[in-house]
């Protein structure tokens, strides 16, 4: 899958964009989740100021393809929940979960995306953020772009950014993640209270792969506009699947699996924090990277060892099957289970377990840190040992 990524022109690891981005100044907390800066709004010294923007990437153009199969608007508002979640469980890992202002950027090819589209998606918005607001999770939209740059986009690129003002003193900073440490995953696939259907846990991550890896040569034919025509095509929707196929003991047909929006833990992150702030060392977005994605948080020298993880839900089944990929490389490029991972004592654990049990979302320790030499990753389950 390696090899395929770089062919497809992505990264799991965005290599590029670190060492584009390596002389920023890193915020006053350099390894908290999201860049933090002081308070320029109030200049409140007890305050700071986090701007934070992100998309729903690739998903977007699935979005397109089951719409225009399909004639389904309702992907649409999932491709605007992804877009908000991305930014906003980026958030809630440094403790910032309510008084939110977000504001979106909608690029659009016209000739392909109609008003309807950018309809679902706008309401979609507003409807995912009146869901949260009676979990303590106020977002206020203010507004944003929608440009018409067929030019520049082939379909849809939706992306936002969010904005907030916190005391200094509720931030997670990540810099109390140690040895001897648990980690609580909080998994990302099943029901919660506060999602309409099952969620297949898929996230936002990967998509360019899982889309060319599951979906067949049908999309390349009938929709040339879903990908970057000089693409080899070995590379290019080489999967099995149609779009509507169904799952064996799925509700959800493949599409839609694809298409699961993003969970967000604003709801369960809220009432952790309201009762466990003190005793959280560290909390970390499995998003870009996987289950590698803690490596760039560790304030020391340590290792985590992951050795009770989640069994992956079947949509990461389907995607391996279908790309050949090798458990190391899945574990680096998705999720697999659980998108929230916490660092905390063991007796907060088990509080934090029950809280995200009372939402329906299935929680365990999934693994510890210890003190070693150097930063390393281990991860141990029925796949084997593998090591980062």
């Amino acid at each position: 899958m390696s090899n395929l990524y770089a062919q497809r022109g992505v990264s799991a690891q965005k290599e590029d964009v670190h060492q584009a981005t390596k002389n920023l100044y890193k915020g006053l907390f350099p390894l908290s989740f999201c860049q933090v800066f002081a308070d320029v709004l109030a200049n409140d010294p007890n305050f700071v100021n986090l701007m934070h923007d992100d998309t729903a990437g690739t998903k977007s153009v699935l979005a397109y393809l089951y719409w225009a199969q399909t004639g389904d608007l309702s992907v649409w508002a999932g491709i605007a929940q992804d877009c908000i979640v991305m930014n906003l469980d980026d958030l809630i890992c440094t403790g910032i979960t309510s008084n939110i202002l977000f504001t979106s950027t909608i690029s659009r090819n016209k000739h392909l995306i109609p008003t309807q589209v950018l309809e679902a998606i706008i309401n979609g918005t507003q409807q995912f953020f009146n869901a949260m607001q009676t979990h303590q999770v106020s977002i206020t939209y203010a507004g944003g772009e929608t440009a018409d740059v067929g030019d520049l986009v082939k379909t849809i690129d939706v992306a936002g950014t969010m904005m907030a003002r916190w005391p200094k003193n509720k931030i997670i900073t990540n810099q109390k993640i140690a040895p001897n440490q648990v980690i609580v995953g909080l998994a990302s696939f099943g029901q919660a209270t506060y999602e309409n259907i099952y969620n297949s846990g898929i996230g936002s991550n990967g998509l360019t792969s899982a889309r060319h890896d599951v979906l067949s040569k049908h999309y390349a034919t009938t929709y040339p506009d879903s990908y970057y025509q000089n693409l080899p095509p070995e590379v290019t929707y080489i999967g099995k699947y149609n779009l509507t196929d169904t799952v064996p003991n799925s509700t959800l047909n493949i599409g839609q699996m694809l298409l699961s929006p993003t969970r967000t833990y604003a709801p369960v992150v809220t009432k952790i924090l309201d009762q466990h702030f003190n005793n959280i060392a560290g909390i970390i977005h499995c998003s870009g990277g996987g289950q590698t994605k803690c490596m760039k948080f560790l304030p020391t020298n340590m290792q985590v060892v992951k050795n009770n993880l989640f069994t992956p839900p079947p949509i990461f089944n389907i995607i391996q099957q279908q790309s050949g990929a090798d458990f190391k490389e899945m574990y680096q490029v998705f999720n697999m289970g659980h998108r929230l991972e916490i660092f905390t004592n063991a007796d907060t654990a088990q509080q934090i377990i029950a809280i995200a049990n009372s939402f329906n979302i299935d929680a365990q320790i999934i693994g510890h840190t210890k003190q070693a030499y150097e930063k390393t990753l281990v991860l141990d389950g029925s796949f084997g040992t593998l090591t980062y």
